[in-house]
């Protein structure tokens, strides 16, 4: 094997660790948004349609459309030639220019075309929400990583669930004990749709901010103890490292949280029937389904999915306040990634000095 080829293997042993930035070079322009160029050509012909406005005749819309397309390719023409470019040539690299055109050119068309300026804005939001989930789908290795966490879920899972017996004992119990309160099922039927969504989404914020806040020690700690051979890992690629730690735990809080919501949801099939509901909010509830078994009917409601949802969140943040103070978790977890990472940057450390020997940089 050629040095080229050993180098072409180790990058891509680091995009399927879920690692891509620790490639030397790597670019977005060259490395993340060129490879969506198909997906954001497509979106970019399809937003043509923002110049139509269905109160106009066919002739106009039709008009609209074209001069939509003009000014799309002028645009497109003008980011050539800032590049120093052919304006008519096929862009290669997708850097910040092109990627402010793809924001803001399809956002002009209805703009221009009809004055409909929220139409404008939603277009400009929707394209920078696209570009955002490109970068953390493909420069991330957001894809990579939750393949990598599969793998090793089971082990993790078993992490979970020890630190689960030693956490949680006393949270789940007051939850069971709370959990058959007229209170807490009223609360639950009556608060509005919206409300419920804000509450779930300000839950999943403070978890959020309580995992992030562990991950930059967590990452030094780790990049001292796995990285060998005097190298030292760039900004970039500690935020590589520490979305890795990130999901990994996230997605076993989330484990916990979606079994404990359906723990109480089995539990209030087996528990809550129609006349005991009826007693606490006053009506038999929203029925969404009912299972007949040994001459019982087991009711799901859409109040004992609200209760058991509630629940479940609760769970979930106080088991991701456990994971971030309970020592021997972070210890074995730490150990168990140490290894791992260690061995990626062991090949790490090899693939710099075939890039040096290569005069790659």
């Amino acid at each position: 094997m050629t040095e080229a080829e050993r180098i072409g293997e180790y990058e891509e042993h680091f995009r399927r660790a879920g690692l891509p930035l620790l490639i030397e070079d790597y670019s977005p322009a060259t490395d993340i948004f060129n490879r969506a160029v198909p997906l954001l050509g497509l979106v970019f012909i399809g937003e043509l349609l923002g110049a139509i406005d269905l109160q106009w005749s066919v002739a106009a819309n039709l008009g609209a459309v074209l001069g939509g397309l003009a000014i799309l390719l002028l645009g497109i023409g003008a980011a050539n030639r800032a590049r120093g470019r052919p304006f008519r040539s096929v862009p290669r690299t997708v850097g910040w220019i092109e990627l402010a055109g793809f924001v803001l050119l399809p956002a002009l068309l209805p703009l221009v075309f009809g004055g409909q300026w929220r139409s404008a804005l939603v277009t400009a939001a929707a394209n920078l929400l696209l570009l955002a989930l490109i970068l953390g789908v493909v420069g991330f290795g957001l894809l990579s990583i939750l393949r990598w966490v599969a793998v090793r879920l089971l082990g993790q899972l078993r992490s979970s669930v020890e630190l689960l017996s030693k956490a949680l004992p006393l949270l789940l119990l007051f939850s069971i004990l709370i959990f058959p309160t007229t209170e807490v099922w009223q609360i639950s039927a009556d608060i509005a749709g919206l409300n419920a969504a804000i509450l779930a989404v300000l839950l999943l914020a403070l978890g959020t901010v309580f995992l992030v806040v562990r991950i930059p020690p967590e990452v030094r700690r780790l990049e001292r103890e796995a990285v060998t051979g005097g190298g030292e890992l760039r900004t970039r690629q500690r935020v590589n490292v520490g979305l890795v730690l990130f999901v990994t735990q996230a997605l076993q809080v989330l484990f916990v949280s979606i079994a404990v919501g359906a723990f109480f949801v089995i539990f209030g099939m087996l528990t809550v029937n129609s006349e005991i509901l009826h007693s606490w909010i006053g009506s038999s509830g929203n029925e969404l389904l009912t299972i007949h078994l040994g001459g019982n009917d087991l009711r799901l409601t859409e109040e004992l999915l609200r209760v058991s949802a509630g629940i479940a969140a609760f769970t979930g943040l106080y088991f991701a306040i456990s994971m971030l103070t309970d020592e021997v978790y972070r210890r074995e977890f730490l150990e168990g990634l140490t290894e791992e990472m260690r061995s990626t940057f062991g090949e790490w450390a090899e693939y710099l000095r075939l890039r040096q020997a290569s005069g790659g940089g």
